[in-house]
């Protein structure tokens, strides 16, 4: 039986990167960092899988499925 992946929401995300909130979102805003994932109207979370790669290579992380 496999994982489930989670979906960590940004404080968990803030403490585990290290990274601002500005810079997270400007990361993402430039793809060098996992897009959120939308839950509802007014909430967004990670998922947990995405923040671990990044956190092993952050210069070499890259979304899954780009080159």
């Amino acid at each position: 039986m496999t994982n489930p992946d989670r979906i960590i929401r940004i404080h968990t995300v803030l403490n585990r990167t290290g990274l601002s909130r500005s810079t997270l979102y400007r990361k993402m805003a430039d793809g060098s960092f996992p897009q959120r994932v939308k839950l509802g109207e007014h909430s967004a979370g990670w998922r947990e899988s995405a923040i671990n790669r990044w956190i092993a290579d952050p210069p070499g992380w890259r979304e899954e499925g780009q080159p």
